[in-house]
């Protein structure tokens, strides 16, 4: 799985993403299809759906009253546009490029008719059901290939609206879902006998009248919350050594977050441009040092996830388990 330079495809941004990568999970040497998910390196992306988002539409309900007044000017909200956009990758192309964890958070539109539910960052993003149904066209192409679903943060939305969202993803993904399980039951080999493919993480209190729906304390992601790329890696570090040793998987948010100044003095760069160019070298190489196992990473998300070779990267990660295996026998 490690090896030498990855073939680009052409148009720049999905280039930088390996084409190998879209059957990884079905691709893993045997000793690794029968440890625990919990305990393999798995890449994901952060505000997973935010590649598009809709800067003609009204400012979300993830906003203070306050950038909603100045988003009344179309100006702000292509300034937003440029703080809310942290991947360039369609659900599609991410999944071909390996990633297999996405952070999502959503919506009902206020005003709207209806209980039509969006993907959410500042800016209201593609429908979820869009979404839904472009990685269940990807699973129904590679049905060795296992995501998971994170749905962490919701907005202007009732139990109806849960309720038709939850119907949605159970319309999406069927038989591919798999119900809530012991964490360590989960293997590669277990999800492919019973052809589930899709694992949904819903934090809210209605997800225990859903079998298919795991609680959220199940997928800890700690965020760093910080602008610094030493203070992120070190919390990392600290998180890392924290995780619980079973019972959960675990997210490392390897991730910076701007502040409302980095925002003001850097405003027509963007997120982009100020903070990931230049900082994503140096999480690489932590990502390169990591270990997965019982108290090693397990999900690495990252932002703009084709910038370097995260995906490729966060999975070879593997390879050091197929070699404490390969030394034990």
């Amino acid at each position: 799985m490690r090896g030498g330079r990855r073939r680009r495809r052409g148009g720049g941004a999905v280039g930088a993403m390996a084409d190998g990568n879209a059957d990884w999970m079905g691709s893993l040497p045997p000793p690794l299809r029968s440890l625990p998910l919990s305990n393999l390196a798995i890449p994901g992306s952060h505000d997973s759906f935010s590649y598009w988002v809709d800067e003609k539409s009204p400012v979300g309900p993830d906003q203070a009253k306050v950038i909603k007044r100045l988003a009344r000017i179309s100006l702000v909200r292509k300034i937003m546009k440029k703080w809310s956009v942290t991947q360039n990758l369609t659900f599609k192309e991410q999944l071909e490029g390996g990633i297999r964890y996405f952070d999502l958070r959503v919506s009902s539109k206020p005003g709207e008719i209806g209980q039509e539910i969006y993907f959410i960052h500042g800016l209201f993003g593609i429908k979820v059901w869009d979404g839904l149904k472009e990685m269940n066209g990807f699973l129904e192409q590679h049905p060795k290939e296992v995501i998971f679903l994170d749905f962490n943060h919701f907005y202007a939305m009732d139990d109806s609206h849960h309720h038709f969202l939850i119907n949605r993803i159970h319309s999406a993904f069927e038989s591919k879902l798999c119900c809530v399980e012991c964490v360590e039951y989960v293997t590669l080999l277990y999800m492919w006998e019973k052809k589930h493919q899709v694992l949904i993480f819903y934090h809210h209190p209605l997800y225990q009248e859903y079998p298919f729906l795991w609680p959220g304390n199940k997928m800890p992601a700690p965020w760093a919350n910080t602008t610094n790329v030493h203070k992120l890696l070190q919390f990392l570090e600290t998180t890392l050594g924290e995780r619980s040793r079973y019972g959960t998987f675990h997210v490392s948010q390897a991730i910076l977050t701007p502040r409302v100044k980095t925002i003001a003095r850097h405003l027509i760069r963007g997120l982009k441009n100020t903070l990931v160019h230049r900082n994503l070298p140096m999480i690489l190489n932590w990502v390169k040092a990591q270990k997965p196992g019982v108290m090693g990473v397990n999900i690495i998300t990252s932002d703009f996830v084709e910038l370097v070779d995260f995906a490729a990267t966060v999975i070879a990660l593997n390879d050091l388990l197929l070699e404490e295996d390969e030394s034990a026998t």
